[in-house]
């Protein structure tokens, strides 16, 4: 049997998430230059969303209730952050993921804003995992912040709304670009 160290595996891990950043970003252009930028970004964020309740349903299935505090970790552990941590803000309780291997290519690149898009999954798959709460960024790296910051916060009627008949929900994350 084969074994690999941490360090290495935490490097092809990146190598696949730079892949997915390039992916998403060459699929985005791809619609905003076929469609234009409104219909484009709409098309770019309705994938998003799709993409978000797969995996937020796929979360749920493995647990008996989905409570916030019951979502399990859907991203690898290795490589595709420098680091994940708990913090107290105000008495809220948020997460910071370090070092963000696709914000970072896609800063890069000088494709933030499109690539950071791809950022709405993470409202998408929480509120897909439960529609009463939505986690969205108090800070992003695509958006110039040394890490991204998240916090859960309940779901008003009206986003429940949008996202559950997908009109234009993606106010519910206002610090994604």
């Amino acid at each position: 049997m084969d074994k690999v160290s941490l360090e290495e595996a935490k490097e092809q891990v990146k190598k696949v998430c730079e892949r997915l950043a390039l992916l998403h970003l060459s699929f985005a252009e791809t619609l905003v230059e076929e469609f234009g930028q409104g219909k484009g970004k709409k098309l770019v964020l309705k994938a998003i969303r799709n993409y978000g309740i797969r995996i937020g349903e796929e979360v749920k299935s493995k647990v008996e209730n989905n409570d916030p505090e019951n979502y399990e970790g859907d991203l690898p552990l290795y490589g595709m952050h420098e680091k994940h941590e708990e913090v107290e803000v105000n008495g809220e309780t948020r997460i910071r993921a370090h070092g963000c291997v696709m914000g970072k290519l896609w800063n890069k690149l000088n494709e933030n804003k499109l690539g950071g898009l791809y950022c709405f999954v993470d409202p998408a798959k929480y509120m897909a995992f439960n529609p009463d709460y939505k986690l969205i960024h108090t800070k992003s790296i695509p958006n110039g912040d040394e890490y991204c910051e998240f916090i859960i916060k309940p779901c008003s009627e009206q986003e429940k709304k949008d996202f559950r008949e997908n009109n234009d929900w993606s106010y519910v994350d206002d610090k994604i670009n």
